[in-house]
């Protein structure tokens, strides 16, 4: 959070990235901070009116902006929430800029600072649907921090029992019935009902990819749609809501904590 406050200014290609206009409001009874990730040139050029001569002409501008993003983190979920700005900062592009902006306030060093989306478990359940058997599951997950899911929570204890930063797990089959999998049957009962307990813990590879959908990692599906192999990641159907482009601080605050805890309900998460 220290590092968002006092963002470096990091170098990528063209353009030069930071973090601006932040608002530290931790101590707040709804604790947040707000910023904007901001992609600007240093030298830029934009076209401006020559009065004299009434026409168009180029000009110098230092420090151009290019577009930025808002953004607020909320330390109580360990969650943020940013805006998708078109052909600027797009939702794959802020995750890694971000990235290299924190770490960047730590000179790199023993550090490592990721955003993982939150799945739309609707969404990516629909798709899954629409395969007729699955061949292949992979996800690197890694442990939560502060909330977990009940559904996955074996898989957490044991990352935690074996002192783990990171889990990678990989499954694939050349059998023509395809992998086994309740993957669809959990996060479908889940929804219908916050409460929902199975029968048996969820075999590792159903977890992890339930743990990445929740935001703790990277998952993916491979299986069979009309004859053709398909990925589906947990990445594609990212979880998201409508609000202002240059919204205020507390209001957005507002809406993500509802967003967030709407999440927590729905898939019954906890401390």
């Amino acid at each position: 959070m220290d590092a968002i406050v006092n963002a470096p200014i990091i170098s990528i290609g063209k353009f030069d990235w930071t973090i601006t206009d932040v608002i530290d409001n931790r101590k707040e009874e709804t604790p947040y901070i707000f910023g904007k990730l901001s992609k600007y040139a240093k030298e830029g050029h934009a076209t401006v009116i020559d009065e004299v001569s009434r026409s168009q002409v180029d000009a110098d501008v230092p420090n151009l902006l290019e577009a930025s993003s808002s953004f607020i983190y909320l330390p109580e979920y360990s969650g943020i929430a940013f805006l998708h700005v078109w052909n600027g900062i797009q939702e794959d592009v802020f995750p890694r800029r971000f990235k290299s902006v924190i770490e960047a306030a730590f000179d790199g060093f023993f550090v490592a600072c990721d955003v993982e989306p939150v799945s739309d478990y609707r969404a990516f359940t629909s798709r899954l649907k629409k395969l007729s058997h699955f061949t292949g599951f992979s996800a690197t997950v890694h442990p939560p921090n502060p909330l977990f899911g009940r559904l996955w929570g074996g898989l957490n204890d044991y990352i935690e029992n074996r002192n783990a930063s990171e889990v990678t797990v990989k499954e694939q089959t050349s059998k023509t019935k395809g992998l086994k999998s309740r993957i669809i049957e959990l996060m479908d009962r889940i929804m219908d009902s916050p409460e929902y307990e199975p029968g048996e813990p969820p075999a590792i590879g159903d977890a992890a990819i339930l743990m990445a959908a929740d935001g703790y990692g990277r998952g993916k599906v491979v299986g069979m749609e009309n004859g053709d192999e398909v990925v589906i990641k947990t990445s594609d159907t990212q979880k998201s809501f409508l609000h202002d482009k240059e919204p205020v601080p507390k209001e957005l605050a507002v809406k993500t904590k509802v967003q967030f805890e709407k999440i927590s309900k729905e898939r019954d998460m906890n401390h």
